[in-house]
């Protein structure tokens, strides 16, 4: 896995070789949840609400680069930065 943002103690990364629909994963602590990047639904996993709060707000900002990363990622390209949450 790769990681392409930090913030708030949250580790955002992204995995190549995975399937649809395109998601991320998210670390706080000792609670990881795979996040759908379209609909903003959990998938996999858990996470504490205050966590899943900033994540979703930072979702909503940097969708268009989380998807860019996904197609990248599927093509077994290494993803890019995405700017944390300020």
């Amino acid at each position: 896995m790769q990681t392409i943002s930090q913030f708030y103690g949250i580790t955002i990364s992204m995995s190549f070789e995975e399937n649809e629909p395109p998601h991320f994963y998210a670390q706080y602590n000792e609670h990881i949840a795979a996040v759908n990047i379209l609909s903003l639904e959990i998938i996999k996993g858990k996470i504490t609400r205050r966590a899943l709060n900033l994540i979703l707000e930072w979702t909503e900002l940097r969708q268009k680069e989380l998807l860019k990363n996904w197609e990248k990622c599927s093509l077994n390209q290494e993803p890019d930065k995405v700017k944390p949450l300020h």
